[in-house]
């Protein structure tokens, strides 16, 4: 018999708009957000990216206008 324990088992996984567009992309451990994550708007330009420390936001989020542009930057604890 064969088993194994998938400790910090680690995915790409993404999320997406009703009408099939791509919403958010990024990792997840166990189903606890972690490491950098994109959002986007309907039209596919990124609207928010930052980083996840064990499902918390962590670090610098930036927020983008709708020519890609960075908007704000928020530090978050």
């Amino acid at each position: 018999m064969n088993s194994y324990l998938e400790a910090n088992m680690e995915e790409e996984f993404q999320l997406f708009h009703r009408d099939g567009s791509l919403w958010a992309k990024g990792h997840h451990v166990n189903g606890i957000y972690t490491g950098y994550w994109e959002w986007y708007r309907k039209d596919g330009t990124i609207l928010r990216s930052g980083y996840f420390n064990q499902g918390k936001q962590s670090g610098e989020w930036t927020t983008y206008d709708k020519q890609g542009k960075v908007y704000k930057v928020t530090q978050m604890k």
